[in-house]
């Protein structure tokens, strides 16, 4: 199964399951932090850690010892507080609608019905509805994330010129590199002894890696990372997808190099390149289709909203209506509404990701059922779908998103930093 299906892409889809998860309650109820206005319970860590065990367990995977294991979960469960109580503030809110579209999502991302899927978590130990509340809040999370980090992103003509020349170099032939990321983190402005306490400690690491030891299971007990509880593990990326100290590491790196101690702002870093690849450059899909949206409101409720796109649905497939009718009639999109519902030709990826799932699911001519997204509810109808070498727009597109994305990968660690910076953290007594 998909590691979607279970931590929808991150480690921290199990950080605040209900009490009982994996142990008995009534050894569970101690509160380790307070975070602002909120606690981190003793069964959250707990159902964290017995997460990481059980998927250390499947892969084989040694783990630290149990002391800072939980440390380390405490950290992740204290950033995620930091996050949803974030989200509380600006209002976000995920509907159950929302909720069970994103469950079907994934279901049909692991070739699932929701009934398999629905199986599959009770063979894992996890009930629907735990289920259910921790997908919700992964939600919450990537989109708080997203709508402060991409607030902090500016991209330059210049630098996307930059890139496009480096792709236009890089000719057929595209490295990946498998990384591995061990970092220890340090304040703006570290004094002598918290620099050489560093210096030490990331010595003392990377001595004991160039005699053999476990990366992962040190970056699990050791690092400071945001892959930390992952064991360090970045997966594959391109040189551009990279944070910059990570990609400046790699060049010229191979299979098995252990690259630092660097230094940078964050702290001092350990850079391990676990393979290499060279990824044959694919040919760039974009989909033409239309589509007709419909937006809740006081006025309009969620399931009025879902039954009037049902009636103009079965109008377009029963021929009483055309589609571009329909939409100059109902659609609350005013620029495509005016077109018949027509969006033209796009990459999928510059859309929601809602409906580029959709629209990549859906075949040429193939109608979807009513479906939701931050705008409101929509019916859309793939048109084409086509493949064709990349012009220059579409490497200028390109180079754009994976500026972006090496942006967002940096700058979030930075929004993370600041957040815990201006919160107030007791941990056991001692505050922060």
């Amino acid at each position: 199964m998909k590691k979607t299906l279970i931590s929808l892409l991150t480690a921290g889809l199990f950080g605040a399951m209900s009490q009982g998860a994996f142990a008995a309650p009534e050894l569970l109820d101690k509160v380790l932090a307070v975070v602002n206005k909120d606690v981190v319970l003793a069964s959250q860590q707990e159902a964290l850690v017995q997460k990481v065990k059980s998927s250390a367990q499947e892969s084989g995977q040694s783990l630290p010892d149990d002391a800072t294991l939980r440390k380390q979960a405490l950290d992740r469960l204290i950033q995620e507080s930091l996050q949803l109580q974030l989200a509380d503030r600006q209002g976000l809110k995920i509907s159950d609608t929302q909720l069970e579209q994103a469950i079907q999502s994934i279901a049909a991302d692991n070739q699932m019905t929701v009934e398999q899927l629905r199986a599959q978590l009770a063979r894992e130990g996890l009930t629907y509805a735990q289920y259910r509340e921790e997908v919700r809040r992964e939600i919450l999370m990537n989109e708080v994330r997203r709508n402060q980090v991409r607030r902090r992103i500016n991209i330059s003509e210049q630098e996307v010129k930059q890139v496009v020349d480096i792709l236009a170099k890089q000719g057929q032939q595209q490295q990946q590199y498998h990384v591995g990321h061990i970092q220890i983190a340090l304040p703006d402005n570290p004094s002598a002894e918290q620099l050489n306490a560093a210096k030490s400690k990331i010595e003392r690491i990377l001595a004991a890696l160039k005699q053999g030891a476990d990366f992962r299971k040190l970056a699990i007990a050791e690092s400071n990372g945001p892959k930390a509880l992952e064991g360090g593990d970045w997966g594959w990326m391109s040189p551009q997808e990279m944070p910059t100290l990570m990609a400046e590491a790699v060049q010229g790196a191979k299979k098995d190099d252990i690259v630092g101690p660097l230094r940078s702002g964050a702290g001092l870093h350990i850079i391990k390149v676990f393979d290499t690849k060279g990824q044959q450059q694919v040919l760039q899909t974009e989909v033409r289709a239309r589509h007709i949206l419909i937006k809740p409101s006081i006025i309009l409720s969620e399931e009025k909203a879902k039954g009037m796109l049902d009636g103009i649905l079965h109008d377009i497939k029963s021929g009483k209506a055309s589609f571009a009718s329909l939409a100059e009639k109902h659609s609350e999109d005013p620029g495509s509404a005016v077109q018949g519902g027509e969006l033209g030709w796009s990459d999928p990826n510059v859309y929601v990701p809602e409906f580029r799932d959709m629209v990549n699911r859906l075949q040429p001519g193939e109608l979807s059922a009513p479906f939701r997204t931050t705008h409101g509810w929509h019916i859309v109808q793939l048109e084409e779908r086509r493949s064709q070498d990349a012009t220059n727009k579409a490497q200028e597109q390109r180079a754009y998103q994976l500026i972006y994305n090496r942006r967002f990968t940096e700058e979030s660690q930075a929004w993370l930093d600041e957040l815990r910076d201006e919160a107030y953290i007791q941990i056991e007594g001692a505050s922060s």
